[in-house]
């Protein structure tokens, strides 16, 4: 990653009209262990046994263990510079959504507004008999959670392996992509669809795609700027050319 394209970058964002879509990368520097490629969650656990409706059917119990592990994970994480600065894009009335597909709330955390989440939310359980969904502040200690309305099993209000995404959520995201001037691409390993077509959605319609990855993805192919390093050091030196960019423009030093 050099200056200049770092430059490139910061004069593509300064139109406005951009969205982000953001993977797993984005927090694993919050501590937050990502799923695919070394080191990953699905190197020691298998999808099928923690992670599908037949799961959780067979043995509720050990899927809700594994969430409940996983939420303490979340609840006691903490936003990263690459949070901060994309909340900071928007604040600033360049960015107009994240779409994420992670599941933890950092975004929300950072301070992000508008925020989509394709896969769901950890913290949140939704209700196998009547769907009511509720916030999870704390990890549940109890082994099965039960809804507060009407008794039913709770279970994570995540989008498991063979499960649609939230056809609101996927439309606002398709609508997003549609019609942004600029996609920032972060974090994500662009493997994971109907997620990693959104990037060329977007380019069909005209946008310019901006990458940010430590590695090469096949987004990398489509990507007008490919920004190599991690997230939380490429977003806030992005926002920090945008920045001096936008002071040139309004005649300030």
């Amino acid at each position: 990653m050099s200056r200049p394209e770092i430059s490139r970058a910061a004069k593509l964002v300064v139109q406005g009209r951009v969205v982000a879509l953001t993977g797993a990368g984005v927090s694993a520097e919050s501590g937050i262990p990502t799923f695919r490629g070394p080191g990953g969650l699905w190197e020691r656990f298998r999808p099928e046994d923690l992670a599908t409706p037949e799961a959780f059917a067979r043995d509720p119990r050990r899927v809700w263990a594994w969430y409940k592990w996983r939420l303490g994970i979340v609840l006691s994480a903490r936003p990263n510079p690459a949070h901060l600065a994309l909340a900071e894009l928007e604040r600033m009335g360049l960015l107009e959504a994240v779409i994420t597909q992670n599941v933890d709330g950092l975004h929300q955390e950072a301070g992000s507004k508008r925020v989509v989440e394709l896969h769901g939310s950890l913290r949140r359980a939704r209700c196998t008999r009547c769907g009511l969904r509720i916030s999870l502040e704390a990890v549940p200690s109890e082994d099965l959670p039960k809804c507060p309305s009407c008794g039913g099993l709770l279970r994570p209000d995540v989008v498991w392996f063979g499960e649609p995404l939230p056809s609101d959520a996927w439309e606002e995201a398709v609508r997003l992509a549609a019609t942004c001037r600029c996609m920032l691409v972060v974090g994500t390993s662009g493997t994971v669809y109907p997620a990693a077509s959104l990037p060329f959605l977007a380019k069909e319609r005209g946008a310019a795609v901006v990458e940010v990855n430590v590695n090469q993805t096949p987004i990398t192919e489509i990507a007008d700027v490919s920004l190599r390093g991690r997230a939380g050091e490429v977003l806030p030196l992005l926002v920090s050319e945008v920045k001096r960019l936008l002071g040139g423009v309004n005649g300030e030093s």
